[in-house]
């Protein structure tokens, strides 16, 4: 096990759940979640989903950043997980790379991939805050069992998607993949993939990165931590910022996660991905 690699008391963290009443006992396991870092879509503030995008120059630099961070840390990881998207998959290999760590086995799923936003898909968040109020796409973004409107062959980016020759190589066939997703649907889909593949491995001692996107990574800390149905709402996580979970022996975890890095950035990068759900007049001209 590898428990003794990482300094956490002189790491600044901060945590946007609420703290909780746990029991006073260590933590058996530690695992690392990454939202990747920012695509080129999340630059232009569009609901990106299961369009395949490359990370943005930005988002090359998050990720270095947060393989450099862990590798001060002394973090040596044995597995990583990824879903089946370019920016996560991009993500893992830039942090792996800054930790010298490139051949460190990688696995990807589609279980792991980011929330299916059906047909809101390519859509300008700001602008449909402008369009349907920011309430709405609050709803459609953040909530737990709200699902948008599916995804149809007549939507431009349909055949896009389900022609990618990655999606005929599932667990499942092609016809039974989501067309539009809550994030309990999202949960559901992980869930499995989480108790039989990735548990295990956290449970035999392995230091597991789990590199994947907003929503499937909100998913799993619902589960981890308990976290409820209201107040998943609120759970936020910018790009290219590790988080540490702390596990008992039956992976719960033991409180409320924890960013790992400076504070004041991190808080700044969570009102920034908070911001992109509201809207922004245009000037007159």
């Amino acid at each position: 096990m590898h428990l003794q690699w990482i300094r956490w008391p002189i790491i600044r963290c901060y945590s946007c759940c609420k703290p909780k009443e746990v029991a006073a006992k260590m933590a058996k396991y530690k695992l690392i979640l990454l939202r990747h870092g920012e695509g080129a879509w999340n630059k232009e503030n569009r609901f990106c989903s299961w369009v395949d995008q490359k990370l943005s120059s930005d988002g090359i630099k998050e990720a270095q950043n947060c393989g450099r961070h862990l590798k001060a840390l002394g973090i040596e990881f044995d597995l990583v997980f990824t879903s089946i998207l370019s920016r996560s998959i991009q993500t893992a290999w830039l942090v792996l790379e800054q930790m010298g760590q490139e051949w460190v086995t990688t696995e990807s799923s589609w279980r792991l991939n980011e929330r299916h936003y059906g047909a809101l898909i390519g859509l300008n968040r700001a602008e449909m805050a402008l369009n349907h109020g920011e309430e709405q796409v609050k709803r459609w973004r953040r909530s737990y069992d709200v699902t948008p409107p599916p995804i149809t062959e007549s939507h431009l980016y349909y055949h896009e998607i389900y022609n990618d020759r990655r999606y005929k190589h599932c667990d499942v066939p092609l016809e039974k993949l989501p067309r539009a997703e809550s994030l309990k649907e999202v949960l559901d889909r992980l869930l499995p993939y989480w108790n039989e593949r990735i548990a295990p491995e956290v449970k035999r001692g392995k230091t597991v990165l789990i590199s994947a996107h907003g929503n499937s990574t909100r998913a799993l800390l619902k589960h981890l931590e308990g976290i409820s149905d209201e107040d998943i709402v609120n759970v936020t996580l910018p790009t290219g910022v590790p988080v540490l979970l702390e596990l008992d022996e039956d992976l719960r975890s033991l409180g409320p996660h924890q960013f790992i890095g400076d504070q004041e950035a991190i808080q700044a990068a969570i009102k920034k991905v908070e911001d992109q759900g509201k809207a922004k007049p245009t000037l007159e001209k």
